[in-house]
């Protein structure tokens, strides 16, 4: 037989395993907040301390010392979860206790044993701690024990085999447990009779166990088992539309156009780049991944952050490029810093799915780099690893875009409180780089078109655009809300002009619209100015601005906006969604910030200044970058601001 010592840690880890197994379940009903079952378990009872005498009768001429034994225990129990986090558990059961004590020889060089049947009703309230997308929680609380089982068996050669009842044994005895289980539901999301099973294990320690008044003996045990649940939930309230018999016929939309901005054709841009603290990692490689620059130890010492400041072409694929470009770098400008600021430490976190060991190795290959390549001290960098990122890029309960968000949650986030390394602008990130780029022909210079709820009522809508000589010129068709058309088009080799715009719109319920309107467009200045673009990068599917970003905004950006300037604000978002989703939260953050702004320039006493703000979701034609990966995303969920200077 293999001996019980060898083979409850086994059992104990596979347990662990099957509770740990995390998931999320949603349904489509309330869960219940009463839950009534049975459960099942093994006892795995450990006893220390020392019994001779064993009743009035029975004094043994050896000692007895330790025991170990398997017992079963079963309950009938009720759990009140009034939320997905606390909650309470009562079990009242069958608590098998006994055990076989370690063989011992008496005087005579007789071999003798002691098996004990201690048996008692347990009640064990608990106190229950869930989480809200996942079925694991834990519980802790008191234990009452009565006692209903006393018998022992005492067996010695030559002599008579002695079974009777243990004397001096405590009727109660008081204790603690704490354990963890997992509700594995069984039921159909939305069925309203819920039912899941839930592998457990607790632990009681010795503390109060001890089964008699005389002697010494404690025990400890080790409970692994399984419950069955029962509870009943309700339907969850579905929110429908209206149905009307016959689908009103929306017969009109809203259409206005705006003009371009009268700003310089070219202007040079001092443009401040927000710096992720994030490096991510391929999916299944712990190795830093090879489109970041990654330098050698004779290059390094020749690395300096300002030879990344350098002016960058203008046109959006190559900007794009050049602005990850910098922040592919993120390494050597980190590197760079901390050589530069010998005092400056950094904690490197690696996350990853399959565990805090996997996410300490992707913090080690960062950490190896710095070391290696840019000579940093070791005892300066800090690693640890953990399952989830913070904040994460995650769905609750969603089922769509699921790989995208998995390759965004495999990264190792850098933190630091060193104010070198910090970053004005908030949002955790490193402090910004900044690039000087020119600008030639950007959306600024579009003349917008806006038709109300095109998606929703237009199946297409075009524009003919006629100028003073009656010359036409046809655009479209389109079907999205906004438009932008280059004004440099419209103009053709004209310095200026006045244009009726006309739309045609074809609704989805047959009908036609037709809406004008009127534009003058000047070509605009040739000549070259200077003006300034900051960027704001939000956290997943968040619309608002952390505090850092309302005291960067309202201390960096807006002072540098001065009477008269114009002041565009561009939100965008990744692909990640639905279309209509992504303009409405592209639009918030918008919104947020042009709200932030407005407050600060009125509380300096300037009020002459222009806004132009929009929000474009993931628009292709107007997306900052491309959508391929993880950085690209992160940077796409952003709101550009462009000070627009001030014609002398």
């Amino acid at each position: 037989m293999i001996p019980i010592n060898k083979i409850l840690p086994k059992f104990i880890i596979c347990s662990l395993m099957v509770i740990f197994a995390s998931a999320t379940v949603k349904g489509q009903t309330t869960p219940p907040i009463w839950w009534f079952g049975a459960s099942g378990a093994a006892n795995f009872n450990f006893y220390t301390g020392t019994t001779q005498r064993l009743n009035n009768a029975l004094i043994v001429p050896t000692p007895f010392h330790k025991g170990h034994g398997v017992e079963p225990y079963g309950s009938l129990f009720v759990e009140y979860r009034p939320g997905p986090v606390l909650g309470a558990m009562l079990n009242v059961g069958y608590d098998g206790l006994g055990a076989t004590y370690d063989g011992v020889t008496a005087p005579c060089d007789c071999p003798a044993t002691l098996k004990s049947d201690l048996a008692y009703v347990s009640i064990e309230p608990s106190l229950r701690l869930g989480f809200a997308n996942s079925g694991l929680y834990f519980f802790a609380g008191p234990s009452l024990a009565i006692n209903v089982n006393k018998d022992f068996a005492y067996t010695q050669r030559l002599q008579p085999n002695t079974n009777a009842e243990f004397s001096s044994v405590n009727n109660t005895i008081f204790s603690g447990q704490v354990g963890a289980g997992f509700d594995i539901p069984l039921s159909a999301a939305n069925s309203v009779s819920k039912v899941s099973l839930s592998p457990f294990i607790s632990y009681h320690p010795y503390f109060g166990q001890d089964p008699r008044s005389i002697e010494s003996l404690s025990i400890t045990t080790v409970r692994v088992g399984l419950a069955i649940k029962f509870g009943k939930g309700h339907k969850a309230p579905v929110i429908e539309a209206p149905v009307a018999a016959i689908p009103p016929r929306v017969s009109d939309v809203a259409f206005t156009v705006r003009g371009p901005i009268a700003a310089p054709a070219i202007r040079q841009v001092s443009e401040t780049l927000p710096l992720l603290s994030v490096v991510f990692f391929d999916a299944g490689s712990t190795n830093i991944p090879t489109r970041y620059v990654l330098l050698t130890k004779e290059q390094a010492p020749g690395f300096k952050e300002d030879q990344l400041q350098n002016e960058e072409p203008a046109t959006k694929t190559v900007r794009s490029a050049g602005q990850l470009n910098v922040y592919y770098n993120v390494l050597n400008i980190l590197g760079d810093r901390m050589r530069e600021n010998p005092g400056a430490t950094i904690m490197l976190n690696g996350v990853s799915p399959q565990g805090p060991q996997d996410g300490r190795e992707l913090a080690g290959s960062i950490k190896q780099y710095l070391v290696n390549v840019f000579g940093i001290d070791g005892s300066r960098i800090a690693t640890q690893g953990s399952f989830k990122a913070h904040p994460s890029s995650e769905h609750p309960g969603g089922t769509k875009d699921l790989a995208l968000l998995a390759e965004e949650n495999h990264r190792v986030e850098i933190e630091s409180a060193s104010p070198e390394l910090l970053a004005e602008v908030g949002g955790g990130m490193m402090k910004p780089v900044q690039i000087t780029t020119t600008q030639e022909n950007p959306l600024d210079f579009d003349v917008v078109l806006n038709v109300d709820s095109a998606k929703e009522l237009v199946k297409s809508w075009s524009v003919d655009v006629t100028d003073e000589r009656g010359a036409v010129q046809h655009f479209g068709p389109f079907t999205s809300d906004q438009q932008g058309l280059p004004a440099a088009t419209i103009l053709g080799n004209s310095p200026s002009g006045d244009y009726k715009i006309v739309m045609h719109a074809e609704m989805n319920n047959g009908s036609t619209v037709k809406k004008e309107s009127s534009v003058h467009l000047v070509r605009p200045d040739p000549t070259t100015t200077k003006g300034f673009r900051y960027s704001i990068v939000f956290d997943f599917d968040t619309p608002k601005p952390i505090a850092e970003y309302d005291t960067f905004l309202t201390t960096i950006v807006a002072p540098l906006i001065v009477d008269g300037a114009t002041v565009t604000i561009h939100g965008h978002t990744d692909i990640i969604g639905t279309e209509a989703y992504n303009k409405e939260l592209s639009e918030d953050r918008a919104d947020q910030t042009q709200k932030i702004l407005k407050k600060a320039i009125a509380n300096s006493g300037r009020d002459n200044v222009k806004f132009e703000t929009s929000g474009f979701g993931a628009d292709p034609a107007h997306s900052p970058f491309e959508n391929n990966t993880p950085e690209e995303r992160f940077y796409n969920r952003t709101v550009i601001i462009d000070i627009v200077p001030v014609k002398q």
